[in-house]
């Protein structure tokens, strides 16, 4: 299927992703809003994600939302969240719309310029190759350095110099 993406025209292709990303939101956003009291048994088994999510919510608001699509691992929990919690609409769905905008603009581009280029690796292309393991050593770099970090306190982040 993703090859099949890759292959159509660019407008295509964001239309495509556009909708899947709408889908997917608001049919968390929705499942939230009619499950507050399996909420209570989710946060049980996932207590650190959806603390995390209601944090971000109460923080930022749409904003929260609209950013929520740029991350891997906390956007299904956010999308939950702002249902459980009630976003309005008039709130929700305007973010919804421009971050998925972002998503399928970021993922018609170089997402599927990286599946493009994995395709190539199987294919035996040494560019396709090298694109690849740039991608997944940069990725890598980021989650060891994002341990990292929150594994220091924050007292010892910065320390000043006499």
């Amino acid at each position: 299927m993703l090859d099949t993406l890759a292959a159509l025209p660019f407008w295509q292709a964001f239309l495509a992703l556009f909708a899947s990303a709408m889908v997917r939101s608001n049919g968390t956003y929705w499942v939230g809003r009619g499950a507050v009291a399996g909420w209570r048994r989710y946060r049980g088994a996932h207590g650190d994600l959806t603390a995390r999510a209601e944090r971000l919510i109460h923080r930022f608001g749409p904003f929260a939302v609209t950013l929520s699509y740029l991350t891997v691992g906390i956007q299904t929990a956010i999308h939950l969240t702002a249902g459980v919690v009630r976003m309005p609409l008039r709130w929700y769905l305007p973010a919804a719309v421009v971050g998925s905008v972002i998503w399928a603009v970021l993922y018609a581009t170089i997402g599927l310029a990286v599946v493009q280029a994995w395709l190539a690796a199987e294919a035996g292309s040494w560019w396709g190759v090298l694109v690849v393991v740039v991608v997944a050593a940069a990725v890598v770099a980021w989650l060891v350095a994002r341990r990292r970090r929150a594994r220091t306190p924050s007292s010892e982040r910065f320390v000043p110099v006499d």
